[in-house]
């Protein structure tokens, strides 16, 4: 594997050349089938193939996988469009195997709406451990609000991805509610009642463990989050679920604020079988341009995690996004868009912008002039801030990454963890 930064000149022709790929290659696995130029400073993903199979009359996956001794999981991860399109043409060239050793078995969680483009789906399910479905909420009374579920659960389990429930605050408007949690962390009867029904789902669906996502905890219900998560998640684990904990990315027990105060990193780390770190939201759209998700800052968050956690308790979070922002910046009256990771590039080239590195954030970013003669700024994630990430997770041996969310298609990001890592399967 290799990541090559464009420089001025550069075609997709002569870094084939250069590597000894296929230019349809380069531009499959780096997601450019819509974008017409190479863009200055765009780092693109270079996989290297070692064994490829031709495409014989009559052949099927199953036999390849068959020939190869290994799985047509496997030949879906070398080859997502195989995901979306997988009636095999004579001809056709299936990777089977790539040069370079992995580095280990990770765990890939990736969190999802029922609404989620198919074909989006499809070509990353080969890719994740787990599928996260957002999400359940639950009434007054304690019943459940309910999702659309049952068609990403069906295709999770055909991809080997463990389907996992989401319950979080969100109300029958479709908003988080603080007190909404608050209710249910005090009364029991509200608590007992949401379990049971959670228990009862879980059972019916299919799914194999539960996210509990609370946010913005009022800082007296601590020790009442505390509680039901230790409530919850004994009697998910009774009945052979796992429970997974979302925090907000704190890097001190003393750190205070509203999204901060009741995520207790040593008591969840305690009782939740797993947590995701939600190591995200630096750059947002009411604040200042910046990274998403700076490095220097994630890191501090994975260095204090690590004290009171054990690490392979810890599921890194990781941004499939990034934002666009008018300028100059006003506070309180510029409101970032976000924007998927490959359209951002596509973005750059449409409007011959030069993409930039930040060091220190390991972050691209770029400037741009739009059609209105307004000046904007990107920032986004591309193949080099994710691997700071992913050495980040190997560097402190940590379970693995969450991403929020799938909804938009990364192809250099699965690919890329296709190539150095061996990815976890749960079914």
């Amino acid at each position: 594997m290799r990541i090559h930064v464009v420089q001025s000149g550069d075609t997709i022709l002569g870094i084939a050349r250069m590597y000894n790929v296929s230019p349809q290659k380069i531009i499959a696995d780096n997601g450019m089938e819509n974008q017409n130029t190479l863009v200055v400073g765009q780092a693109l993903l270079i996989l290297l193939p070692d064994v490829v199979h031709t495409v014989r009359p009559g052949e099927t996956l199953t036999r390849i996988a068959a020939q190869y001794n290994t799985s047509v999981l496997a030949l879906y991860q070398n080859n997502p469009y195989l995901a979306t399109a997988p009636t095999l043409f004579p001809g056709n060239q299936i990777t089977v195997s790539y040069q370079g050793e992995r580095l280990g078995e990770v765990t890939v969680n990736g969190y999802a709406y029922p609404h989620i483009n198919r074909n989006v789906l499809l070509r990353t399910l080969p890719f994740l451990t787990m599928l996260t479905i957002f999400g359940y909420g639950f009434t007054q009374e304690g019943d459940l609000i309910e999702t659309d579920d049952g068609p990403l659960i069906e295709l999770a389990r055909q991809f080997q991805a463990a389907p996992i429930m989401l319950l979080s605050s969100i109300t029958e408007e479709g908003t988080f509610s603080t007190e909404r949690a608050s209710l249910l962390f005090n009364d029991a009867g509200i608590q007992n009642k949401v379990i049971d029904h959670i228990v009862a789902k879980m059972h019916e669906k299919g799914y194999l463990g539960l996210d509990v996502d609370f946010e913005y905890i009022q800082a007296e219900d601590a020790d009442a989050f505390i509680a039901f998560l230790q409530n919850i998640t004994g009697r998910l684990n009774a009945e052979g679920f796992t429970v997974n904990v979302d925090l907000a990315p704190k890097i001190s027990s003393t750190q205070s604020g509203l999204l901060y105060e009741a995520h207790d990193y040593e008591r969840v780390g305690a009782v939740a079988d797993t947590v995701l770190l939600m190591t995200y939201e630096w750059g947002y759209s009411h604040g200042p341009p910046m990274a998403v998700a700076p490095i220097n800052q994630v890191r501090r968050v994975v260095e204090y995690a690590v004290t009171v956690i054990p690490e392979k308790k810890i599921l890194l979070g990781i941004p499939n996004y990034g934002y666009v922002w008018r300028l100059p910046y006003e506070r309180g009256t510029t409101v970032a868009t976000s924007l998927g990771n490959q359209y951002a590039v596509r973005l750059a080239a449409e409007n011959r912008a030069e993409i930039l590195f930040d060091q220190t954030a390991q972050s691209p970013y770029f400037y741009y002039t739009d059609q209105n003669g307004s000046r904007n700024v990107v920032w986004f994630e591309d193949v080099r801030s994710i691997q700071a990430k992913w050495e980040l997770i190997t560097q402190h041996g940590l379970l693995g990454a969450g991403y929020w969310n799938i909804m938009r298609p990364f192809a250099q990001n699965w690919n890329f963890i296709n190539a150095m890592f061996d990815i976890r399967k749960m079914i």
